[in-house]
């Protein structure tokens, strides 16, 4: 495995049913370093949540924050890089309350954080009957695709998006290198 950067990951369920296919948190933090591993160095440190939730949560969590009133699989909130808004163009913003136009970044708060602790990258929230079904869908086991959703989630936290063929190629060799790591023989859930 290789080095993993200093990265504290607090992983939360909300979920009424739980899931017992679900791997446990250290598996889910692991995977999440590693993901960031992809990018970050060994030494670099920070913070980030990962929220495994129901499909309503992820629904409502986009429609507020993205301006789509549907459910998806991952969402990431970083702390650095402002995400689309995919809503009408002259909706409020969820941060100001004022409109704002087409293409117009959201204004990124400004949290102090005390000298001594690690600066928060930012939330990763997965809906996890949208994963199980994309793992039917694909024949594929829920620890396979909850994988790929986390690296997924953990690169749009440090800026890596997907709008375009560069990037989404981009970001695709970076999941592929990060699922290669988590499913070798160390991390196979």
């Amino acid at each position: 495995m290789p080095p993993l950067p200093q990265v504290a990951v607090a992983v939360s369920t909300d979920l009424t049913d739980g899931d017992d296919s679900i791997p446990g948190p250290q598996w889910l933090a692991t995977v999440v370093r590693l993901g960031l591993a992809q990018v970050l160095p060994d030494n670099a440190a920070g913070q980030v949540s990962l929220l495994l939730t129901d499909d309503a949560t992820v629904r409502e969590l986009n429609r507020r924050y993205r301006g789509l009133d549907e459910t998806t699989d991952v969402l990431s909130f970083s702390a650095e890089h402002a995400g689309q808004w995919q809503g009408d163009d002259y909706a409020p913003s969820p941060l100001t309350g004022e409109g704002r136009g087409a293409g117009e970044p959201a204004l990124a708060f400004v949290f102090p954080i005390p000298d001594d602790e690690p600066p928060p990258l930012g939330d990763i929230v997965i809906s996890v009957p949208q994963a199980l079904r994309q793992a039917a869908t694909q024949g594929v086991p829920l620890c396979r695709e909850l994988a790929l959703l986390i690296v997924h989630g953990a690169l749009h936290l440090l800026g890596h998006d997907h709008y375009d063929d560069g990037e989404r190629a981009a970001m695709q060799e970076l999941e592929r290198a990060a699922l290669a790591s988590i499913f070798s023989d160390v991390l196979i859930e």
